[in-house]
């Protein structure tokens, strides 16, 4: 894939995403980088897949030019980003041109991070499986995420949902999240989280303000709401993300197995990026932990029903159950509900 044909898939990616105006910064960028200078000549000789199956160049980049509006340091990006009025092309052009020809350094740094999507909308389904599993097993709960990034979902139970005429979680919740809510109606229990802890190879703190200002530059400049409503759980933020491998990690979290709690192991959007090795090591870990007290292993991943969001699984230990939940949006803007 040419780094052109890698903007344009990902401003379709956007526009899909309900971004347009992203799309259209993708889309011209893609048109108009050419070789010539430090930067570009990076970009345009960087080795291996730079679409969104690899690298992720162009959110990299997009990153970059917002995290250079949020700061203010670049007024010509500044005017032409929301809230203000739509741009032409022209003007996205002139200010792309001064982002990189005046703000090299700043979009270079950026190309050298991962783009990290700290989705608070995906905590729906956490939500809804967290109630569900409260119910079922009546036990206080010990969670646990796998590429926790900013670790803001380990929050989950402190946020609200609301699915149609339905309202779960605490009533004076920070968070609301109002997805388009499909098929049943979620139920369950308030469930009662004793620890929280995750990890992530490179955990952000957003406690560090260039950690935040980090993880608001990959919310999308067109949709204002995915960047308060990540502020807003970002103020209650009450939990540990390590650094390091999966696996590892976890065979180690799984040592306090017991019993009298339930260890709720989840992740989302992560799963695919592991390296198999460490699929296996979790997954072994998790069934021999199993024989020390219970243990549902939460997955939002994708799977190969292309077009339609990502697969809600749960899986029962000891007895190694699988139940599908539904589906849902990468994003979180709507779930397909199907709990037993």
């Amino acid at each position: 894939m040419t780094l052109r044909e890698a903007f344009e898939v990902q401003a379709d990616n956007n526009a899909r995403l309900d971004s347009p105006f992203t799309a259209r910064v993708l889309c011209i960028a893609g048109a108009t980088l050419k070789p010539g200078t430090p930067l570009t000549n990076r970009m345009f000789d960087w080795e291996g897949n730079v679409g969104a199956f690899g690298q992720s160049l162009p959110l990299r980049f997009l990153a970059g030019l917002h995290a250079l509006v949020l700061t203010g340091d670049c007024p010509e990006l500044v005017a032409i980003y929301p809230p203000n009025p739509t741009p032409s092309d022209d003007q996205i052009t002139s200010a792309l041109h001064v982002a990189l020809t005046d703000h090299a350094t700043t979009l270079d740094r950026w190309l050298d991070l991962p783009p990290q999507t700290n989705e608070v909308r995906r905590a729906a389904v956490m939500v809804a499986a967290g109630h569900w599993l409260a119910a079922r097993y009546g036990l206080p709960m010990r969670v646990l995420e796998l590429g926790a990034s900013a670790g803001l979902n380990l929050m989950w139970d402190q946020f609200a949902l609301q699915a149609g005429e339905t309202q779960l979680g605490p009533t004076d919740a920070p968070v609301l999240l109002s997805p388009d809510w499909r098929g049943d109606l979620p139920t369950g229990s308030l469930p009662k989280v004793l620890s929280r802890r995750g990890v992530d190879l490179m955990p952000m703190d957003i406690t560090d303000p260039d950690d935040l200002l980090r993880m608001s530059s990959y919310l999308w400049a067109d949709q204002p709401e995915r960047l308060t409503r990540s502020r807003a759980a970002a103020s209650i933020f009450a939990a540990t993300v390590d650094q390091g491998d999966a696996a590892a990690w976890l065979e180690a979290q799984l040592d306090t197995v017991a019993p009298d709690h339930l260890t709720l192991i989840y992740h989302t959007i992560a799963w695919q990026y592991f390296p198999t090795d460490t699929q296996t090591r979790c997954l072994a870990a998790i069934e021999a932990a199993a024989q020390r007290g219970p243990i549902a292993h939460l997955s939002m991943e994708a799977d190969d029903r292309k077009g339609e969001g990502a697969a809600i699984t749960l899986t029962l230990w000891p007895a190694g159950r699988k139940l599908t939940l539904g589906r849902v949006d990468f994003h979180g803007r709507w779930v397909d509900w199907s709990a037993p």
